[in-house]
């Protein structure tokens, strides 16, 4: 398990790399801090808003449970989408049971 959890944090430091590197490679004006490393893993170095943690941990308005990490690489759990699916919640915003 200590070597799992060893494996996982260097891919996490390693992705971080990438995206940083990818920031870098562009040109200062076009650095958004922003975006998706080439293999399609989302990443954002931007401060985060209320609104945005908001739209990736608890958005009734989407159906994935998966969505773009606010701070970092990688997936946040658009816990809302988790517990619907799961049968917890209504299907319908503002109808939980």
């Amino acid at each position: 398990m200590r070597e799992l959890k060893r494996l996982l944090k260097m891919v996490g430091l390693a992705l971080a790399a990438a995206a940083v590197g990818q920031e870098l490679m562009k040109p200062p004006a076009e650095r958004a801090w922003r975006g998706r490393l080439n293999f399609s893993i989302p990443y954002d170095f931007t401060r985060p808003t209320l609104e945005r943690i908001r739209e990736a941990y608890w958005n009734a308005q989407d159906d994935r449970i998966f969505t773009d990490r606010v701070l970092g690489v990688g997936w946040a759990i658009n816990a809302y989408a988790l517990l619907r699916r799961m049968g917890w919640l209504s299907s319908t915003p503002g109808e939980e049971r």
